[in-house]
């Protein structure tokens, strides 16, 4: 995979840059949405995952499933 190709799946979502702006480590972030740090750098790069990680993740940051469209922009829940 090139590194275009990887900044274009990084860019399907906004969840590393709202984790880093809010100072939320990632192993912080895996533990409190009870995922794995693997499947937490994975969605990171832009990888597909189940409605329901997203879910776990949203509950993690404190956010309402409504706010859905500010970490993962285009998707429903």
């Amino acid at each position: 995979m090139t590194t275009i190709q990887t900044k274009e799946r990084a860019a399907a979502n906004r969840l590393k840059e709202y984790r880093e702006s809010n100072l939320i480590s990632k192993t912080e972030l895996a533990r409190n949405a009870e995922i794995s740090l693997v499947t937490l750098d994975r969605i990171e790069k832009g990888y597909a995952c189940r409605m329901a990680t997203k879910r776990k993740i949203l509950e993690a940051l404190g956010m309402d499933i409504a706010e859905t469209e500010e970490i993962f922009p285009g998707e429903e829940l």
